[in-house]
């Protein structure tokens, strides 16, 4: 990893893409420890999560993970997912959170040296092209190891490093196994509310 011990750092995490990206390697993330990987590379200023939530089930299974990190150092950032119906008459249930972290990167951009990007999500090509031209580092971490790759071509190509998860994940993986130890640590993450999410 390429950081430098002066550099303002922000962390932006696409909630669904990278639990997907971890679940593809087959391992659970310590969201604690991945905040102190990159608070020791540099100066962290923040740490943003996106995601959204099914709004009208009684328990949501993500809200735990929620809670936790919106009081161990991440700035939390959700909406309600949207229901529609496709073309075939399926219920579908989409959450997008794309424009909402494009939009704090933009604004954040000139407070932050280093912003690194947790998503493989072609889309956001565009998005470090701009920050880059502003004199702002763009590090993307997700992962081609898995099948399929989970980072599109151009913007593995467009950053300018990229980390592979698989190689993190010795430093940001679960180590306990039982449900109290890993709620305490904020990784029992849901199985569910980020697979029906359609990232569109």
């Amino acid at each position: 990893m390429v950081f430098y011990p002066q550099e303002r750092i922000g962390l932006f995490i696409d909630g669904s893409n990278l639990y997907a990206a971890a679940r593809a390697l087959n391992f659970d993330i310590d969201y604690k420890r991945l905040l102190n990987v990159f608070a020791a590379k540099g100066h962290l200023i923040r740490a943003f999560y996106y995601t959204a939530l099914v709004e009208d089930q009684e328990y949501s299974p993500i809200r735990p993970l929620i809670d936790w990190l919106d009081y161990n150092g991440y700035t939390m950032v959700t909406k309600p997912t949207k229901e529609f119906t496709d073309a075939s008459g399926r219920r579908k249930i989409k959450g997008n959170m794309d424009i909402e972290l494009a939009i704090d990167v933009m604004e954040m951009a000139e407070h932050l040296d280093h912003i690194v990007l947790f998503s493989g999500d072609g889309d956001f090509r565009r998005l470090v092209e701009a920050v880059q031209r502003r004199g702002t580092r763009v590090t993307v971490v997700s992962t081609v190891r898995s099948q399929p790759p989970m980072v599109a071509d151009e913007l593995r190509r467009q950053a300018d490093t990229f980390i592979e998860l698989q190689e993190l994940q010795p430093s940001i993986s679960r180590v306990g196994s039982n449900r109290e130890e890993r709620q305490e640590n904020g990784y029992d993450h849901p199985t569910n509310t980020d697979d029906i999410l359609e990232n569109a």
